[in-house]
């Protein structure tokens, strides 16, 4: 297995020692209620007031408008979950180096939102759906197959945190991969899962001389339309309706694709269905295409808490979106990626918030 170096240092050893590792299995059995309790410090703005000055938990109580014992309780948890201090002698409350993260840090901010928005609920199926390769949680937001069909009609709240996590996480990585794409100068490029045309309205801005085709369901095409309505270089977007899941289904065929590019698409698939996809795309291509994939690949993070968090977020696509995909790691998609006949040219690593771009060719 490939490993980051950073990676291996935290995952081939145990280091913790016997009451560090007794604590850890006592926070992981109470942590739905560390994860309610943190969020709730942060929607009540306790631990911002706690950033700015030292306060009792009456005068908590009273800024935020709490009961007094709402905030002992939730003041007395966050102190053994790590997210408060104390000074023994006044009983003062003050924010400590994990709660200044949980308030300053905007991917645990966006990571809270779609755990409690998105997943939270459905988690409890988790189980179900391991076994059943199916996203058993996804009934508590609505009847589909799989999220992606019902994401221009989820429940407002999670369509909102839903689409700030996937923006958050494809937008930090734009700006470094415009320059990796369009270094060969491309003129037609296939955006294949282009959700609401973010990246595509990226390439129309980047060169005023490409073409971009967005391949994608069309209730995701409905909603890309909206979005890219009225700005400039909309007109240079062009889309393909299509469900890649069925097999029959193929992509665009052009007299000559210089670009197919895939960025947080594959994971959305199982490995069945990713080489099918790949294989389908290896078909409209020629000697003088590139195909670009990004991915959050776990296993070559640069930082221990981005694989942490990919890896988790491997159990939402499980319970919520599809039942059968993943984060995946570098090992799994370069197989697949040789299989479909296509060659890896170089892998461009930690773009963004911990993208790799894997640059193909057909073999």
């Amino acid at each position: 297995m490939h490993l980051s170096e950073e990676l291996k240092k935290r995952y081939t050893k145990d280091k913790h020692s016997v009451r560090e590792a007794q604590r850890i299995a006592e926070f992981i059995a109470f942590g739905p209620v560390v994860f309610q309790v943190s969020r709730l410090m942060l929607k009540w703005g306790i631990l911002e007031m706690l950033r700015d000055e030292e306060l009792t938990s009456d005068e908590v109580a009273e800024r935020a408008g709490i009961t007094k014992y709402a905030a002992k309780c939730v003041m007395e948890a966050s102190l053994t979950i790590g997210t408060v201090l104390v000074d023994s002698n006044s009983g003062k409350f003050t924010i400590s180096k994990i709660g200044w993260f949980l308030v300053n840090d905007p991917a645990t901010i966006v990571n809270i939102d779609f755990n409690h928005d998105v997943n939270y609920l459905g988690m409890f199926d988790l189980e179900t759906a391991l076994k059943e390769g199916r996203p058993a949680g996804l009934k508590q937001l609505g009847n589909w197959s799989t999220i992606y069909e019902g994401l221009s009609t989820l429940p407002e709240k999670a369509k909102s945190s839903w689409f700030a996590f996937d923006h958050f996480y494809s937008d930090s990585s734009f700006e470094e991969a415009l320059k990796i794409v369009f270094a060969s100068s491309p003129k037609t490029l296939m955006d294949v899962g282009g959700n609401t045309g973010r990246w595509a309205m990226q390439c129309v801005s980047y060169d005023e001389n490409v073409d971009v085709t967005i391949v994608d369901l069309p209730q995701q095409l409905d909603m890309m339309r909206e979005n890219v309505s009225g700005k400039n270089g909309a007109d240079r977007i062009h889309v393909y309706p299509t469900n890649l899941l069925d097999e029959n289904n193929g992509l665009p065929d052009s007299s000559h694709w210089d670009v197919i590019w895939m960025s947080q698409f594959l994971d959305c698939f199982s490995e069945k269905e990713i080489l099918s996809i790949l294989k389908r795309a290896v078909k409209v291509m020629d000697a003088d295409s590139t195909m670009y994939i990004m991915e959050t690949l776990w296993n070559r993070q640069k930082y221990e808490p981005a694989a942490f968090c990919l890896t988790q977020i491997s159990l939402y696509f499980t319970a919520m979106a599809n039942g059968n995909s993943k984060m995946y790691g570098s090992d799994e998609l370069t197989e697949l990626v040789d299989k479909a006949g296509l060659k890896i040219e170089a892998i461009h690593d930690n773009l963004g918030q911990g993208h790799s771009i894997l640059c193909c060719r057909k073999k």
